[in-house]
């Protein structure tokens, strides 16, 4: 049986904003190697003005002819096989114990377009403060996703951490992890020079909104950096990422086409409404200047930290992680409205984000790499939802 996550969809002139006119993408179906490696095509046409959108439904047939699209290869074929299973995982005793360290999934909108798209259009009516993107804008981007580039033999890191009072456990994480971390992104990538920089915010009123600390390629340094920043302040629940987000397109970016330019925005909460458009614009510098955002959803996030920090990583060709409650650190945090997705440690969903960028494919997570997989897949790597509307777990 499926479940029924969201009402009727809005109509499709309210794809990116209240404000914004024209129907959803569309664009071409079929199978396609990408950059971030070999997956099913996704022919960019979104659910229609009534439609509901249901996820977990490996039975639907899909042989309603007056539903949206043809069936294109990965983006809803003539219906789900029967053979839908969830990948094996460990037995629980072989799983992560609690409070060992924070895990978390990762999705790439780009490789289940049409799914993105048809969530955009169910909450476009619903969410104040949503980001004045364009359907061409978002689109233009999936079109981007399916290019074939060279590998690049070269890494540029920004952190972008709100550091406001409820964000202790993940900063003490990073803290903890940065040196592990960039010691795995070296054994993988031995020949690929890393680089890494920081900028933490907070909001208006504290004691900074912003600081940044430029590129090093000295990664002992960087750590002393890091370990020197505190939590406190942000008494509102929204914060600045739409400030911290600017500074890092400000930092020395190299220029050159065979480095990997990454920012991780690490935050819990939103924009402020009145910023929206200072958000989108900050997003679009950082589209324009080859960076990929790379956000991880904390404890607390609310609808529209998702949906905005999901843009934000569609728009910039990056990849959407967010903590879960698996690891039975920090706050609850939020289920993503998602149809399949792997939970791995948060380590290795950003190293299956480098691997991707810098290998061109990120297999998924052994068995015992997968803490938890939400949904059911086929023998071709598909979930369903809908009427045999197929997406993609990264």
């Amino acid at each position: 049986m499926g479940l029924a996550l969201l009402g009727p969809a809005c109509s499709s002139d309210l794809l990116s904003s209240p404000t914004s006119g024209g129907d959803g993408p569309a664009g071409d179906e079929g199978s396609y190697e990408s950059p971030r490696g070999p997956g099913k095509g996704d022919d960019g046409a979104g659910l229609g003005a009534g439609d509901g959108l249901v996820i977990g439904d490996p039975s639907a047939d899909g042989d309603d002819e007056d539903g949206p699209g043809a069936a294109g290869a990965g983006n809803g074929s003539a219906g789900a096989p029967s053979a839908m299973v969830p990948p094996k995982v460990p037995s629980p005793d072989a799983k992560l114990k609690p409070q060992e360290q924070l895990t978390a999934g990762i999705f790439d909108d780009n490789l289940s377009f049409t799914f993105f798209t048809d969530y955009l259009r169910h909450y476009a009516a619903q969410q104040r403060g949503t980001l004045p993107f364009t359907a061409e804008e978002m689109q233009a981007a999936y079109e981007e996703s399916k290019k074939q580039r060279p590998l690049p033999t070269a890494l540029d890191i920004s952190l972008v951490i709100d550091t406001t009072g409820s964000m202790g456990d993940e900063l003490g994480y990073l803290k903890k992890e940065l040196g592990s971390l960039a010691g795995e992104i070296a054994e993988r990538f031995p020949d690929a020079s890393q680089r890494w920089s920081l900028v933490v915010y907070r909001d208006e009123g504290d004691e900074y909104v912003t600081r940044k600390f430029d590129f090093t390629a000295d990664i002992q340094a960087f750590q002393g950096t890091l370990k020197g920043q505190t939590y406190g302040g942000g008494g509102d629940f929204p914060e600045a990422p739409d400030q911290g987000i600017a500074e890092s397109v400000s930092l020395s970016w190299r220029s050159s086409e065979d480095v990997a330019k990454l920012m991780f925005l690490v935050a819990d909460a939103p924009h402020h409404d009145e910023n929206r458009q200072a958000m989108a614009d900050a997003i679009r510098s950082a589209r324009d200047s080859g960076l990929h955002i790379y956000p991880v959803a904390s404890s607390g996030v609310d609808e529209l930290t998702e949906r905005s920090f999901r843009q934000a990583a569609q728009l910039t060709l990056g990849r959407y992680l967010f903590l879960t409650d698996d690891s039975g650190l920090g706050g609850s945090h939020k289920e993503p409205t998602l149809p399949c997705y792997y939970v791995t440690t948060l380590k290795k969903a950003i190293l299956r984000g480098v691997e991707a960028e810098l290998g061109g494919s990120s297999p998924a997570p052994t068995p015992e790499e997968t803490v938890r997989f939400v949904g059911a897949l086929n023998d071709e790597g598909n979930c369903y939802y809908g009427d045999g509307y197929a997406a993609r777990p990264f």
